[in-house]
């Protein structure tokens, strides 16, 4: 029986993609998507009602990025027909995230906030013990994961797209111009483009995907991290309309974050978690899900600390996934018909619908992504990624 045949076959329907998938079916093309689970499934880095959008980068680039994905977050949210990020600003400080350098790339690239001393800012959220000035900026929010998953995924098959649930990619081999996809039961679809945004999974798949060795060998190295997060119970529950801001602070030895924990979280606390505070992992394949007690210890004594307004006993815990790169920098590269689409090191959930534009735009040639996610472009000029 031969093998069914699109134009572009994405792998993985996380929120990188599916907006990708979404991207493409909307263009016209033949897609289909591969999915070795069940979309917005808790083995990958897309599921759950909460993550962070926020607008405070030190670099000028990622805050234009935030902007300019603002319109396709409204497209979805019609779409789903309802908001998918819920307003809730965000407060960053701490000594090594230079609250006051951060508020200088929001003035530049227009972003509404305030800069406030600790005191004002303790006055302002006395939940927080505030160390350092504290950089506010109200246009930041929380991510409902799962509904934004879903609803690009319902949004990809209504213009055509094909989903392949339980379809677990082993090798993707060149068939002349185009490259025949094998899952573990022996199934097969035929791709003339493949779109590889496999999260955590990257790793393990990379070697099997039939890759140029330059392109391959051009590519940073991928750490996935098995990461902690924790939801401590709020001493008095926010009223309704007034929650909690989303935080980043960052001091020398731990970089923290926090934000409402929303239906993960019964709406009953705040989720809170060590950046890059877990251990690395070779690929998604070796989670196991463990908590160190160590780790829950030293995020319960950072509470006791510096947010007072928990109850320093965690109430739920969890693991998720990290996928990162060296310098945090995304990788959207392209070579001899594969895409590689990897959002990395825990801040692309917020970019998800211009991902899917620039993935879409690189694969089919149409357009053209920011020369920082493109390694083998360095690599190729004798530059560093």
């Amino acid at each position: 029986m031969s093998a069914e045949a699109f134009d572009y076959v994405v792998v993985g329907a996380g929120l990188a993609g599916a907006a990708a998938a979404w991207q493409l079916a909307a263009r016209g093309h033949q897609v289909a998507v591969v999915e070795r689970s069940v979309p917005a499934n808790h083995a990958g880095s897309s599921h759950g009602s909460a993550r962070i959008f926020r607008y405070a980068y030190p670099d000028a680039g990622y805050a234009a990025m935030v902007k300019e994905s603002l319109a396709g977050w409204e497209e979805l949210s019609e779409l789903a027909g309802q908001p998918l990020i819920t307003p809730t600003g965000c407060v960053d400080y701490g000594q090594e995230r230079e609250p006051r350098a951060l508020a200088d790339v929001l003035a530049g690239a227009g972003i509404g906030h305030e800069l406030l001393s600790a005191e004002e800012a303790r006055g302002r959220w006395p939940q927080f013990a505030f160390d350092t000035e504290v950089l506010w900026h109200q246009g930041a929010g929380v991510i409902d994961a799962h509904e934004t998953v879903h609803t690009i995924v319902r949004a990809a098959v209504g213009q055509g797209a094909r989903l392949f649930q339980d379809w677990t990619l082993t090798t993707a081999r060149r068939s002349g111009a185009r490259y025949l996809l094998t899952n573990d039961r022996g199934e097969q679809v035929e791709a003339g483009h493949l779109v590889v945004a496999a999260g955590g999974w990257l790793p393990g798949l990379l070697g099997g995907l039939d890759l140029a060795p330059a392109f391959l060998a051009s590519l940073p190295a991928f750490t996935v991290m098995q990461e902690t997060a924790f939801h401590f119970p709020y001493r008095e529950q926010p009223q309704q309309g007034t929650p909690w801001p989303t935080f980043i602070h960052k001091r020398p030895g731990i970089q923290t974050y926090g934000l409402p924990g929303g239906r993960d979280a019964d709406f009953r606390g705040q989720k809170l978690a060590e950046f890059n505070g877990g251990k690395p992992i070779p690929d998604a394949s070796a989670q196991d899900g463990l908590i160190d007690p160590a780790h829950r210890d030293r995020i319960i004594e950072y509470v006791k600390r510096y947010v007072p307004g928990l109850v320093p006993e965690p109430y739920a815990e969890t693991t998720c996934l990290f996928t990162n790169t060296p310098n945090e920098d995304f990788v959207i590269d392209t070579a001899d018909g594969v895409t590689v689409l990897s959002p990395c090191s825990g801040h692309g959930a917020k970019f998800a619908p211009l991902l899917g534009s620039l993935a879409a735009d690189l694969a089919t040639g149409s357009g053209g992504v920011p020369e920082r996610f493109r390694p083998s472009r360095a690599a190729a000029s004798g530059g560093s990624a």
